[in-house]
């Protein structure tokens, strides 16, 4: 029989009485709270918000359904009653399609678009905004057709999906087979986070058309981005490609072709990930087997952080084409590129190459008609670089943000120092009841059955969210560390208190004001009066209920402190810093060590305790 759950709340009457019944998930964690930890301090109220939000009633029927492995037939409204970030699924039915010109100023919220623009003879479209929204989650969106086989049309796209958060997001296609006309992409998906990003075609097989796309995925954080084609069997037509990936933070890119079998073109690509942090990168084909085509490639990977590169092709079997590479893979340190091919096989062409980078292999180019100018094959730019720093770190690695790492001697009451960032950009979720959890899959060997659960497609975003996230929880402890993943406030506190003892308190930092702007340290409080301890740190991980990474942290020094407004002096924070004595096992290319300027087991490192994310340490 299907339960109601609009009735079971209405028969419970309003949530002050809801939250009073102490059969409710957070009624029981109060008494759970009460019976694991052995101090009277407030319970954390910042924690309680997290737990989960359904009723006893709800608790009982979802815990049943996911023991007889059914959940997915109640699928959408356990997602909704229990706060869970579930990405719908996309109907046919629903698409929308749209035969006549109209302007658009916005379109968003999770909806898919089908047909813009085809087949459509002159006239002018404006399309402003498509999904922007800095507020955005969990966003899946489909764009399947724009202005395909137009004939002297004009279009304006601004921009596509500005400021998402873990978004899924498909451009299928952009004025493929257009005549004529002229098309201006200007921004896609800039300053998303954590975007699945993939982007079929761009004015494949149009014939005399001038088109501009000026950023792809500009400032993205931790990407998996895949550009297909770009301009491919174009015929005399003028292309202009501004800027992909520039300032994203370790992303995995796949750009397949650019100006394929072009005729007559004259296309100039100006930046593709330039300044990226550890960016592992696929570049397939760039104006191969061109006819009589101006080739413009300025910049490749220029002052990129370490990285995995593979450029396959570059003029390859061209005809009679001037083609100029700027720069490839100049960067501060080292990172592991291939370029296979370069202008080979091609006839009566014009090659110049000016710069190649560090530690990189470079195959199969033209032996006649290459200019080579430099070719860096030393590592002395990192050397000379760490060198310029100074031991107090003031000079920030410019691939670290400002704040986000620093020494314990700045927690000096009237010092002003920035803050970074401490916003938490992941979709707001709830902790699951343990008695719906436990029944739940966990693993990557079980990845299937959690797939079928929440109806996730291979190869989708959302599959990739799942195993990454496994795979870190699965992943071996590093030494000295001891870790768990935790999808409950109850399996929470049980690994805090198996650390730490059942007298513990949780901090965080109180709220985030202060982000992005310089900050005073005002009054300061060490915890355990200032003596090197141990914590319990929990970072949020992505997965469709809230899961956090949390992991034993020794030889910790830990500190609460007020933050103020540097004009003002008035109190407009409280931050929780922890400051990490023993960095011997850290990575030599650790961000901290980057921005400070120092190396494995030589400093120690403070942060600060962002949104969201807590540590757990003994009562004070």
């Amino acid at each position: 029989m299907q339960v109601s759950f609009a009735a079971v709340r209405a028969s419970t009457g309003d949530a002050v009485a809801a939250e009073k019944n102490p059969f409710t998930p957070k009624a029981f964690l109060i008494r759970y709270w009460e019976k694991a930890i052995s101090n009277d301090s407030p319970k954390s109220s910042f924690l309680l918000s997290k737990a989960s939000p359904l009723s006893a009633v709800e608790t009982a029927v979802f815990a049943q359904l996911a023991a007889t492995n059914t959940l997915s037939t109640r699928l959408r409204e356990f997602c909704t009653s229990a706060h869970l970030l579930c990405f719908p699924e996309v109907a046919t039915t629903t698409l929308e399609k749209h035969d006549k010109d109209e302007n658009f100023a916005l379109y968003q919220t999770d909806r898919n678009f089908s047909n813009y623009g085809t087949d459509r003879p002159g006239g002018v479209d404006s399309f402003t905004h498509y999904v922007d929204d800095e507020d955005a989650y969990g966003g899946v969106n489909d764009f399947r057709r724009y202005s395909r086989n137009s004939a002297g049309h004009e279009e304006t796209f601004s921009s596509y999906g500005t400021g998402h958060n873990v978004v899924d997001q498909s451009f299928h296609t952009y004025g493929t087979g257009a005549a004529g006309g002229a098309g201006q992409f200007k921004s896609y998906t800039e300053e998303t986070n954590v975007p699945d990003l993939r982007f079929s075609t761009y004015s494949d097989a149009a014939t005399g058309r001038t088109q501009t796309f000026s950023s792809y995925s500009e400032n993205g954080n931790s990407g998996d981005q895949s550009f297909t084609s770009y301009g491919k069997n174009g015929n005399g037509d003028e292309n202009e490609f501004t800027s992909y990936g520039t300032n994203s933070n370790v992303v995995g890119s796949g750009f397949s072709n650019y100006g394929e079998t072009g005729n007559g073109g004259n296309d100039t690509f100006t930046n593709y990930g330039v300044e990226m942090n550890n960016p592992t990168n696929t570049f397939r084909n760039y104006g191969a087997e061109g006819n009589s085509d101006t080739e413009s490639f300025a910049n490749y990977r220029d002052n990129s952080n370490v990285g995995d590169d593979s450029f396959k092709s570059y003029g390859k079997k061209s005809n009679g084409v001037q083609v100029d590479f700027t720069n490839y893979g100049k960067s501060l340190n080292e990172g592991t590129d291939r370029f296979s091919g370069y202008g080979e096989n091609s006839q009566g062409h014009m090659i110049g190459f000016k710069e190649y980078g560090i530690n990189n292999t470079f195959k199969e180019y033209a032996k006649n008609g290459v200019s080579f100018k430099k070719y860096t094959n030393e590592s002395s730019l990192l050397a000379a670089s760490m060198a310029s720093k100074s031991a107090s770190g003031s000079l920030v690695n410019k691939w670290v943000e400002p704040g986000k790492f620093f020494r314990e001697s700045m927690l000096k009451e009237g010092l002003v120092m920035p803050m970074p960032d401490i916003r938490d950009k992941l979709p707001q979720r709830s902790f699951l009841p343990r008695s719906v959890l436990s029944k739940l899959p966990f693993s990557t060997s079980k990845i299937s059955e959690l797939k079928q659960i929440f109806k996730v497609a291979d190869e989708s975003s959302m599959e990739k969210i799942l195993m990454s996230s496994l795979s870190e929880c699965e992943r071996a402890p590093s030494r000295g560390e001891t870790k768990r993943c935790v999808g409950s406030i109850e399996d929470m506190i049980d690994f805090a208190t198996s650390v730490l003892g059942r007298d513990v308190a949780v901090r965080t930092t109180e709220n985030v004001n202060g982000s992005k702007k310089n900050v005073m340290v005002g009054s300061i409080k060490p915890i355990n009066n200032g003596k090197v301890t141990q914590s319990v740190s929990c970072h949020q991980s992505l997965f469709p209920y809230l899961l956090y990474y949390c992991h034993s942290v020794p030889k910790v020094r830990v500190y609460e402190s007020d933050l103020l407004d540097p004009k003002t002096k008035v109190k407009i924070n409280h931050g929780v810093a922890i400051c990490h004595l023993d960095t011997s096992a850290w990575s030599a290319t650790h961000g901290a060590f980057l921005a400070l300027g120092s190396g494995p087991g030589r400093i120690e490192v403070c942060h600060w305790i962002f949104q969201n994310d807590m540590t757990w340490t003994i009562a004070d």
